[in-house]
């Protein structure tokens, strides 16, 4: 991709599913450096550097991290190759691993509380008042995890 010739902003966009306006952003605070422009134009001209630079930044974005972690991940990349480079990278990784996962449970949580009312409302149109019994404890069990 080295000498691939220098791309539209468009392109850009296309290729690393990031907004136009959140390249621009990028550029603003500096995660990725000052675009070249084209002489005639004005128009930005992206590097290959500059792309792969963003395609992974759009991958860091789609996963949910922070544009902190962002910043410490390519400063970590531009650091000179050292064990404590290693260390910082895996931990980065770990947190937002770990953050993920966090959401998931949430998500889980919130899947069974919608089915377990799915199910309450069905046993109730059906006069099925057992099956309502176990939804409305199911849901009791369910409801504190779930403001949790």
């Amino acid at each position: 991709m080295t000498d691939a010739p220098p791309v539209s902003i468009q392109e850009v966009s296309r290729r690393s599913g990031l907004s136009e306006p959140t390249l621009r952003y990028y550029e603003k605070i500096g995660l990725i450096g000052p675009v070249p422009r084209d002489a005639s134009s004005g128009h930005r001209r992206y590097g290959a550097a500059a792309v792969e630079r963003i395609e992974a930044l759009s991958c860091l974005k789609a996963t949910g991290t922070s544009v902190h972690d962002m910043r410490a991940y390519l400063r970590h990349l531009d650091a000179a190759a050292d064990d404590d480079r290693a260390a910082q990278l895996r931990g980065l990784f770990r947190r937002n691993a770990d953050r993920v996962a966090e959401e998931l449970r949430r998500t889980r949580v919130r899947l069974r509380y919608l089915r377990l009312k799915t199910d309450l409302w069905d046993a109730r149109e059906r006069g099925d008042e057992e099956a309502e019994r176990r939804a409305v404890e199911e849901l009791t069990r369910t409801v504190p995890e779930l403001m949790g």
